[in-house]
């Protein structure tokens, strides 16, 4: 889909423009295909399956401050997997402030059962699906993956999230977690817990491949190591790359760059799990 197809969204920032004038271009050309998993038109998923695939599934979720952003955002990461025999996948959801929390959490969950149930038709092994995000993705990929709660509703095994790589990912937004202002997409003040991957873990998490910029937000590089430790602590394999030189954004275009310092540790990572 094309972005003037979507219902209309919040109007773009200064840094959210420059950031989707960026994507669309590293994106360009990039074909894939379709899979609704609902009736709004946010409600889809982009489908990029390898040539020759291996099994493994990377479903990534778009960032955009949880008001902006498109599934095509994340299609430019596609190519660098598709090549190694990874299929790769970019959900889309529902987005504020016309929809807060759990709504755009439901979304991805939805959308994970529907990569679930139609593996076998791009060549994914169901049992190797991998979920990842940027910034508001990525919390919404770490708040799935260490919850426990959601899964019997899809009729999908516990573990359905084989691993988790976020990339400057959320993950606390109590009173602790440096915020400069409360995303609106939480809604009621009683959300901030429950939406925060930090305080959610249940019982020994999935692998996590954690990473973000040296020169990201400050907050999240805390957030990042906080939940590190506390992934550790409930007895889960968790490793943090930090992306020299990268600030938030382009830590996001990293992971599309073959050549750059996401790619190949995500393989290695992603191939020995």
């Amino acid at each position: 889909m094309r972005p003037d197809e979507y219902p209309p969204q919040e109007p773009f920032s200064e840094n959210a423009q420059r950031y989707h004038d960026e994507v669309t271009r590293l994106g360009d050309g990039v074909v894939g295909e379709e899979l609704s998993y609902g009736d709004d038109p946010y409600q889809s998923i982009l489908i990029c399956p390898a040539a020759d695939p291996d099994g493994s599934l990377l479903a990534f979720i778009h960032g955009g401050g949880w008001t902006n952003g498109y599934k095509e955002w994340m299609a430019f990461m596609a190519p660098a997997f598709n090549e190694n025999g990874i299929g790769f996948a970019s959900i889309g959801y529902r987005l504020a402030p016309q929809h807060v929390f759990p709504t755009g959490l439901e979304d991805c969950a939805s959308a994970v059962a529907a990569l679930h149930e139609n593996a076998g038709e791009y060549g994914i092994d169901s049992r190797r699906l991998f979920l990842g995000g940027h910034s508001a993705g990525g919390q919404y990929a770490a708040l799935l993956a260490v919850r426990r709660d959601w899964q019997a509703g899809y009729d999908l095994p516990r573990d359905v999230v084989h691993g988790c790589l976020p990339i400057s990912g959320v993950y606390d937004f109590g009173p602790d977690s440096g915020l400069s202002a409360r995303p609106r997409f939480l809604g009621p003040v009683e959300n901030d817990l429950p939406a925060s991957p930090l305080f959610n873990i249940e019982g020994e998490p999935p692998p996590f491949f954690l990473a973000h910029g040296d020169h990201d937000f400050p907050h999240l590089m805390r957030q990042a190591a906080a939940m590190e430790e506390a992934l550790r602590a409930r007895g889960g394999d968790a490793t943090r790359l930090v992306l020299a030189g990268r600030d938030h954004f382009s830590a996001s275009y990293a992971g599309g760059e073959p050549d750059g310092p996401w790619v190949n540790p995500a393989l290695v990572w992603i191939k020995s799990h």
